[in-house]
């Protein structure tokens, strides 16, 4: 109530007073379709991927990183969240993906990632140059009927994370709730390795560090992971 409901609103049905001023809207929690998850399409997510959104924000958004909050304080959002949606009472996450070891780039590799670009039809909405200004984009909608905008590939780090790592996972995983599909049946992992691979090379731009910069430093989460498996 004191920190989530301005945007996300009491009920967790992303329609809080500031809801509406926001380009990108605020997550419903009612349905338990999140986007940043460790778990296959479709799937909830784990404590430990909501715990990572609230810890790390989402850049260029007004999700910002939840660090004046204790570690046990976003633990307790984080169940707290769960209570949004009956998903939670009667589903369980499926396991995680397996994320293999980061290949390293080369020419080679990057090539093969601009085919799967087009291959794999991510230019009909990111564009051709990964602008995401493609003619479909400005028709594309979230789950709530929402318009949405698809990320603009050039610029980074990207919301799910600032790794490569952050990247697969998303191309793997999808993102629940949107028009950005799971990639895991069409592609093989050298493939999505591929297709990080010339995300990253065309990533040449820096995004705003969130509202007037105030977003906070990366933390680790390791710690609170291994807490939440006991």
């Amino acid at each position: 109530l004191e920190n989530c409901a301005a945007c996300h609103g009491q009920k967790g049905d992303g329609k809080g007073p500031e809801a509406s001023r926001l380009k990108t809207k605020p997550r419903d929690f009612t349905t338990g379709n999140y986007k940043f998850r460790s778990t296959p399409s479709g799937s909830l997510p784990l404590d430990q991927d909501i715990f990572r959104t609230i810890s790390h924000g989402v850049r260029a958004t007004s999700m910002l990183a939840q660090l004046h909050l204790s570690e046990n304080e976003r633990s307790a959002v984080t169940e707290y969240l769960k209570t949004f949606s009956n998903r939670f009472k009667t589903e369980k996450p499926l396991q995680p993906i397996a994320i293999p070891a980061v290949p390293a780039s080369s020419r080679d590799l990057i090539t093969l990632g601009k085919t799967m670009y087009t291959d794999a039809g991510c230019n009909q909405c990111h564009g051709a140059e990964g602008k995401g200004n493609a003619p479909s984009a400005n028709q594309l909608k979230d789950e709530s009927g929402n318009p949405i905008v698809p990320t603009d590939l050039t610029l980074k780090p990207f919301k799910s994370g600032p790794g490569p790592e952050d990247l697969y996972r998303t191309i793997t995983t999808g993102l629940n709730g949107t028009p950005m599909p799971s990639y895991a049946d069409a592609l093989g992992p050298k493939e999505r390795w591929a297709l990080v691979s010339y995300i990253l090379s065309i990533a040449t731009r820096e995004k705003p560090r969130g509202m007037m910069g105030l977003v906070g430093e990366e933390v680790e989460l390791g710690n609170h992971a291994e807490a939440i498996k006991q």
